[in-house]
């Protein structure tokens, strides 16, 4: 059998990979791949390849679409699913990298270290004008609360935050197992909350749930984290707010179109920003590649995965 590997996975899952199937690495444009993936019995992709019904309708050949990471918005899992394809990922695989990543923007936010770093480098000494604020005794506040979130309470309450979570879809033991307090209005998380950090998945549900209205509600002190997924906070309405000081900065490593070009977010000095490298470890990327290689694996060997997206409705 023939595996495509369409974006860059660790080389000991490729390794692992070549010891029983036929392996491809290369990254075909959108266009490229619909008159190239008959070919293939399998494709492993990140969040660059992008697989839409035009690519799996001339997929005659695949059983499975591994995607080295969480977030499956690049792959139409409905189109897949009609066609009895597979969609596996790794959901565990950056979760400590998440986590950390969203710890050091709070971090960074609260005491202002890309401000200071800047203006010390310019040969500022604006000791005055960085005054920071402590965590200990702050509320943060979570709009979904998976995996990755859980591990975020672990962290921000041995800084001594008060962790408050909206998760409609979390059952009321898992707020007592991790430690955090159930809100079951969004609009209290806002109101309460020093930070507010984004753990959901993008779905029709969550694109744009936090825009003017929501922003309207939060303190002007009070700052907003998205490590999650890009079109989830309205970024017009994200700009104005940070432009007329409604709220007191962002921080997003994500954002609705990557790659970014020109985005007037970038204007603002309370607003920092990296490259969707929240999952950017080797560690992370190690695990990913590693787990999705053996989803993969296990389809192809005719037998089912841990991790699929859409196993429950292919049996």
């Amino acid at each position: 059998m023939k595996i495509l590997i369409a974006d860059s996975i660790a080389a000991s899952a490729v390794a692992e990979l070549e010891k029983e199937f036929e392996v491809i690495e290369h990254h075909y444009s959108t266009t490229e791949l619909v008159n190239e993936i008959s070919k293939y019995d399998a494709i492993i992709v990140r969040s660059a390849t992008k697989i839409t019904p035009e690519v799996i309708e001339k997929a005659s050949l695949l059983k499975v679409i591994g995607r080295a990471g969480i977030g499956v918005d690049n792959i139409d899992v409905s189109a897949a699913t009609e066609r009895g394809i597979f969609v596996v990922n790794s959901p565990r695989a950056s979760t400590i990298s998440v986590a950390e990543m969203t710890i050091a923007f709070i971090l960074a936010l609260s005491r202002k270290i890309i401000q200071a770093s800047s203006r010390t480098k310019k040969g500022e000494w604006p000791k005055k004008q960085l005054m920071g604020m402590e965590l200990f005794g702050k509320t943060l506040g979570f709009v979904g609360c998976g995996r990755i979130g859980a591990e975020v309470v672990k962290r921000a309450k041995a800084f001594g935050l008060k962790c408050l979570v909206y998760d409609p879809y979390l059952p009321d033991e898992a707020f007592h197992k991790i430690g955090a307090e159930k809100v079951e209005d969004l609009k209290l998380i806002l109101q309460k909350s020093d930070f507010i950090t984004i753990h959901a998945l993008l779905t029709d549900e969550t694109r744009g749930m936090i825009s003017k209205d929501e922003l309207d509600q939060m303190k002007p002190s009070a700052f907003i984290i998205n490590c999650a997924r890009g079109g989830i906070i309205d970024e017009d309405a994200l700009y104005d707010a940070l432009k007329e000081n409604k709220i007191a900065g962002a921080a997003l490593d994500v954002f609705a179109v990557e790659p970014v070009k020109n985005n007037k977010l970038f204007e603002l000095e309370n607003v920092y920003v990296s490259p969707h490298i929240s999952a950017s470890t080797k560690e992370a990327q190690e695990r990913a590649g590693q787990i999705t290689a053996e989803q993969v694996r296990l389809v192809l060997k005719g037998q089912k995965p841990e991790f699929s997206v859409n196993a429950h409705l292919l049996e």
